[in-house]
């Protein structure tokens, strides 16, 4: 799955937007594709959604010969998608072709059980456009867990299965982390080396407050905490004579409550 990487902001927005975008929206047959995939790619930064699920994805009943039709699943993330539309209500049941009574939910374990074993869903999602109700199949007996789509600005991290595939993510994330340790550990050696007593603890207490500190204005500037590049630019524009004082003076500012802090700063996130 090919995923754009994007800040907690940036996704905190999207999923704001399309939040508005949907709100009281919704037709099952009309609306349903165009719903997840833009879900998937404003929010959860998927690039090609349809190189990823299958809508209608067909399914045959062997013991009535015929064919049934998935409304969506998610291959390498196993999710199966069941949508109804906005004004059905996802814990009553309705009357099937057979004459069964089921619920959403109960429709979409019916349907898993036509799937071959390589296919059997780890999470089943249904949806009314409005709310979505998350089967962990681990426990399929226990209730879901539901996020309300007014509510995904800030509860989008909880649909993250959608497109978490796992090791290839937890891959990425490890390089990351190499390659950030790396990175502090070349800035601890360079500074230790100017401080005038470098093995003592205060020198040492102090060095390990610093690089803690650089590294949560980089996380920070990564994040959308800060504006982007303004913590390089920062450093940037007092150049290495200065940059002691300019973090000494930027860490000060930091430290103060936003009330405390001089009316004439420029404005900065």
């Amino acid at each position: 799955m090919n995923l754009r990487q994007m800040t907690d902001v940036e996704r905190r927005s999207a999923a704001k937007t399309f939040s508005q975008t949907w709100k009281d929206r919704g037709d099952e047959k009309q609306d349903a594709q165009n719903f997840w995939r833009q879900l998937l790619q404003t929010v959860y930064g998927v690039e090609t959604p349809e190189d990823s699920v299958s809508f209608e994805f067909k399914v045959k009943n062997d013991q009535t010969n015929t064919t049934i039709f998935i409304d969506a699943y998610i291959h390498e993330t196993s999710v199966l998608i069941e949508q109804k539309g906005k004004d059905i209500d996802l814990r009553k049941g309705y009357r099937q072709s057979d004459g069964s009574m089921l619920s959403p939910y109960q429709q979409a374990r019916r349907y898993a059980g036509l799937l071959p074993h390589n296919l059997n869903p780890r999470w089943i999602v249904v949806c009314n456009f409005q709310e979505f109700h998350i089967h962990d199949m681990n426990n399929p007996n226990s209730e879901p867990f539901i996020v309300k789509l007014c509510d995904l600005e800030k509860e989008y991290s909880r649909l993250g299965f959608l497109v978490d595939t796992g090791n290839e993510n937890l891959k990425r994330e490890m390089e990351i982390s190499i390659k950030a340790g790396s990175l502090v550990g070349k800035l601890y050696d360079a500074f230790l080396q100017q401080y005038r007593d470098p093995s003592s603890q205060k020198s040492l207490h102090s060095l390990n407050a610093l690089c803690v500190r650089l590294v949560f204005c980089l996380y920070a500037e990564d994040s959308g905490l800060f504006e982007h590049l303004a913590f390089h630019n920062y450093l940037q524009s007092h150049g290495v004579k200065h940059a002691r004082k300019a973090l000494i003076d930027l860490f000060h500012i930091l430290d103060q409550d936003v009330s405390e802090r001089d009316p004439y700063l420029r404005n900065c996130r």
